[in-house]
């Protein structure tokens, strides 16, 4: 199968020598995103709430740079630096995503790059 590397600029470049996303067949692995402002690529001010909600629109445009959505997610990972935002992260994945609700899982971590307190990443299915 052919490999193709997505970008777009509505998302923040790859702060590492990593791609947004690639996308082998139907299938397209999401790099992780963090809060960053496309733009300035600096972290955005806020509390956790606008925080993941960046991440989530990072995602939102990765995914439609490949003519997706984060309806065709299969697998989320969820980072996070501080567990007790789980429940908002909950909260907020539900105004993103609609039933049925993709897989996930969610990992406590001590620290994520650029001091980020949350960071995701996921896994696509274009014909799902």
């Amino acid at each position: 199968m052919t490999r193709k590397i997505i970008s777009t600029d509505a998302a923040p470049t790859a702060i590492g020598p990593y791609s947004q996303a690639v996308q082998i067949g139907d299938t397209v692995y999401l790099s992780g995103q963090i809060p960053l402002d496309p733009k300035t690529m600096t972290l955005i001010e806020g509390d956790m709430d606008a925080q993941i909600r960046r991440v989530l629109d990072n995602l939102t445009a990765v995914a439609a740079a490949v003519g997706g959505s984060l309806d065709q997610v299969a697998k989320f990972t969820v980072y996070l630096t501080d567990l007790s935002h789980f429940p908002l992260v909950n909260e907020i994945m539900a105004e993103y995503l609609k039933d049925p609700y993709p897989a996930r899982a969610a990992i406590g971590v001590a620290e994520l790059p650029k001091g980020a307190q949350v960071e995701m990443d996921a896994v696509l299915v274009l014909d799902a």
